[in-house]
């Protein structure tokens, strides 16, 4: 009776507990968001007020009113939409054929070491080549069309991914893949059941992290040569002088890099329920 009082006590107490992390946890985040708001506004407004205090010339440094003035015509005319459009088509077909190519290319490399000792040097030399310098080859060998933007975008967000599957691969528990081996388990059993969970965190990670390399990859492709695009507009404007529209261009790609940002970590949250997410 003792025993049954004390093992209640206990659960109840472990509940609570576990309840008062998770409520400090969520008032941790509130609080967080609020500070980054809060400082985002100051920002703002200092950035603002100096621009007029100190008299700086919109060619320099437009102020955050003109920049929002830019980017409502932008996007009511419809050019910035138009020229987003080619954007993000860009960039999101080059950073899904990069998870494919680089999941596949990683999971291969991990199974069969002939691929480990001949193929991965190679991504590795062609990932420490410059985008920049190899960009130029690409639109000449494959066009000033959208295809050779995804082609830089692909070869930018590759090798995150690449790396953290290798590396999500290598790192399963070696007891597992005994108890693996003792029950006689296939080689695709113990792919599917025991490394791929175990490195779906890590792919997630390099998910996050290729994502903002597929937007970097875009705008370089397009500064190096396009008909159409941000980073086109973005030379448009230099040469126009046009300060506070290279800003309003800036901010839809902080936006959109954030919203796809998001969608991953919203993704991993739910494939992977049994991890923790931060």
């Amino acid at each position: 009776m003792a025993t049954t009082m004390m093992e209640g006590t206990v659960s109840r107490t472990e509940g609570t507990t576990g309840q008062s992390r998770a409520y400090r946890k969520g008032g941790l985040e509130r609080h967080g968001r609020l500070i980054s708001f809060l400082g985002f506004v100051l920002l703002i407004g200092f950035w603002e007020i100096s621009t007029w205090a100190f008299a700086i010339p919109n060619y320099l440094l437009p102020p955050p009113s003109q920049v929002a003035v830019s980017l409502y015509r932008g996007i009511a005319s419809g050019i910035l939409v138009y020229h987003f459009g080619f954007t993000a088509f860009q960039t999101l077909a080059g950073f899904f054929i990069a998870a494919i190519v680089g999941v596949t290319i990683g999971t291969l490399v991990t199974q069969f070491k002939i691929l480990d000792l001949v193929v991965y040097p190679w991504v590795v030399s062609i990932q420490t080549l410059p985008k920049v310098a190899i960009a130029p080859l690409i639109i000449v060998w494959a066009g000033y069309g959208i295809n050779s933007k995804i082609i830089i975008v692909m070869l930018s967000s590759l090798f995150p991914i690449l790396v953290n599957t290798i590396v999500g691969m290598r790192s399963c528990d070696q007891g597992k893949l005994d108890l693996m081996r003792s029950l006689q388990a296939t080689r695709w059993e113990t792919f599917r059941k025991v490394q791929l969970p175990n490195a779906l965190p890590f792919i997630f990670a390099g998910l996050n992290v290729s994502v903002v390399f597929a937007i970097l990859g875009s705008i370089v492709g397009e500064f190096v040569g396009s008909r159409a695009g941000l980073g086109n507009q973005i030379l448009e404007a230099n040469v126009q002088f046009n300060v506070a529209l290279i800003f309003a261009i800036l901010v839809i790609l902080a936006l959109f890099g954030l919203t796809l940002s998001t969608i991953v970590r919203a993704v991993q949250r739910r494939v992977l329920f049994w991890h923790s997410v931060p």
